[in-house]
């Protein structure tokens, strides 16, 4: 995202423009999220891994879900979320679900690494005034979404209750987000 601040007679205009693989989106509200459009549309976060900071990981040993789960927020966000213990509204989850081996190395045996091999990744955007009600991937103050390797332009999630929520449950009163896992998220 570039924004471009324009000073003249003591007035500010602020011009937000998003330009990503050749397209151009227009936000649904100029502070809301830079990867969301104005009919609630989820892009996925080019070069998250450089742009946001590392919450946290959680390491599942098996299954399908099986790997290491890298998840990542914007540094507003963490600084939000210290301070009242909630992600602030536009705040935006990346979590990278990444292929795991096991070797032996001066540490030990049966060490468990993170491989290249990513699977999907899933994508949360903190929403707290319902802006996409119509729209099947938002609800319960988040919009969601799902995007695959092989084609990071499409969110392959069709409705978050079916495809997103199931998983979130047990954390439903805690704003659905597991963060037992996230030790950024605590000042130290």
């Amino acid at each position: 995202m570039r924004t471009i601040r324009l000073k003249k007679l003591g007035v500010s205009l602020a011009c937000v423009a998003i330009i990503g693989a050749g397209s151009f989106s227009v936000m649904a509200e100029a502070t809301f999220s830079p990867y969301v459009d104005d009919k609630g549309n989820i892009s996925f976060p080019i070069n998250f891994r450089t742009n946001m900071v590392h919450l946290g990981s959680w390491f599942v040993p098996s299954g399908g879900a099986s790997g290491f789960h890298d998840v990542y927020t914007e540094k507003e966000s963490v600084e939000a979320f210290r301070k009242t213990g909630k992600f602030p509204d536009g705040a935006v989850l990346v979590k990278e679900l990444r292929a795991s081996k096991s070797g032996t190395y001066t540490t030990g045996e049966g060490v468990n690494y993170a491989t290249s091999d990513i699977k999907q990744w899933f994508v949360m955007v903190k929403d707290v005034k319902g802006r996409f009600a119509n729209n099947p991937l938002w609800g319960d103050g988040w919009g969601w979404a799902l995007y695959k390797p092989d084609n990071k332009a499409k969110n392959v999630a069709t409705d978050y209750k079916t495809d997103c929520l199931s998983c979130h449950v047990p954390v439903k009163d805690k704003d659905w987000i597991y963060t037992e896992a996230y030790p950024t998220l605590n000042a130290q």
